[in-house]
């Protein structure tokens, strides 16, 4: 059959609830359409009630939140700043934007997250080197909580802030507590294709009150306390809309179900999929003290499926299975592309990289919005089982 004779089964779109139209319409009515307005205020308390993180400010992207969060870190021209390679672009871009160098560190194996002992081994060469890592970046990749532990026990060692990257984990949770509050500062995103959307924007939240203001200080064009428009140091215009917040107050009434319901998702493909050969659902155990939220569910491919008699069987990569499944209209999407192989980051220092570098080669991302039924994974399946035949 032809990929039109099916409706598009996408990735990870966005699923409304009933209660956002609610907030959008008070905000017409009241004639809140400018950037601030109740809805902001009531967005950024429910984020704080969410993550019990104390001081939020909400903003119009999860990249400008990294941005600022990496500013208030004191982070500047010449600094260099630990980050995992395997992660989207967006995590790295706003050390580039500060003049800083982005200094990339590998995945470990079980969570596809920064590896400890490679954390360890490029803070001591750079301080070797002769530069003490100002931040690291600190990624919960699709949702899978970080070995944190072993993270924060080298971090409070060297004594190097951490800005923890939850773009992709609102909802996961380690020890009990929500990711996003393990670092000096946390940001989340609210992009389309999140767990949960405003359409588009983001969120940096702290302990610290003195950093929240000033982070609302700077992503409102950093207007000085006077009558007229004054200006003492550089800002932006990072706030988020009252209508988008809006949306984001009725997204977060359903944060507990869409994170049940991603898990249903990644539980049913791993059950449904074991079969197959040549295909893992990964990453799938989680720690005894970690929960994720499974905002994307992804498969590792071994690239060659021997048969039964141990002769060759038929070449499988990401590529062959998602061309296949684009002639069925289903969207799939190869894992991150790991950021020190990007042109872009080059001349970046790195510290490994063949782990990561091996899940791109054989990962692939499956549909996994909260919208969808037992019928659109089987047909998922059908789809991968075709492929295989």
């Amino acid at each position: 059959m032809r990929s039109q004779d099916y409706d598009r089964l996408y990735l990870s779109p966005p699923h409304l609830g009933r209660h956002e139209l609610n907030y959008v319409h008070k905000a017409i009515e009241d004639n809140w359409v400018a950037p601030a307005g109740p809805n902001l205020a009531g967005f950024e308390a429910d984020i704080c009630a969410a993550t019990g993180v104390p001081y939020c400010v909400a903003l119009s992207s999860g990249t400008a939140a990294i941005h600022l969060g990496l500013i208030l870190l004191g982070v500047g021209p010449g600094d260099e700043v630990l980050c995992p390679s395997f992660t989207f672009v967006a995590t790295a871009n706003p050390v580039v934007y500060l003049g800083a160098t982005p200094v990339f560190i590998d995945s470990e194996p079980d969570t596809w997250n920064l590896c400890p002992e490679r954390l360890r081994e490029a803070i001591m060469d750079r301080i070797a080197k002769g530069k003490k890592p100002k931040a690291l970046i600190l990624v919960h990749l699709y949702g899978m909580p970080a070995k944190l532990p072993e993270i924060l026990a080298l971090t409070k060692e060297f004594d190097i802030p951490i800005l923890e990257d939850a773009a992709e984990a609102l909802g996961s949770e380690w020890q009990q507590q929500p990711l996003g509050g393990f670092g000096r500062v946390g940001v989340f995103s609210f992009n389309g294709n999140k767990i949960l959307t405003t359409s588009g924007g983001g969120a940096l939240v702290t302990y610290d009150r003195a950093l929240a203001e000033r982070a609302r200080f700077l992503a409102t064009q950093a207007k000085d306390d006077a009558p007229h428009y004054q200006h003492s140091q550089l800002g932006y215009n990072y706030r988020l809309s009252n209508i988008l917040a809006g949306i984001g107050r009725g997204q977060m009434e359903l944060l507990p179900d869409r994170v049940k319901r991603r898990r249903e998702i990644f539980a049913w493909y791993r059950e449904h999929l074991a079969a197959l050969p040549g295909i893992t659902v990964a990453p799938a155990p989680e720690a005894a003290d970690s929960r994720s939220n499974r905002w994307l569910t992804t498969i590792l491919i071994n690239p060659v499926d021997p048969t039964a008699d141990g002769a060759p069987g038929r070449a499988l990569t990401p590529e062959t299975l998602r061309l296949h499944l684009e002639t069925r209209n289903i969207e799939s999407r190869p894992l991150w592309k790991p950021l020190h192989l990007q042109p872009l980051f080059a001349d970046a220092p790195v510290y490994g990289g063949a782990v990561c570098a091996d899940l791109f080669e054989r990962g692939l991302c499956l549909p996994s919005g909260t919208a969808m039924g037992d019928g659109e994974l089987r047909r998922v399946k059908e789809a991968l089982t075709e492929a295989l035949g």
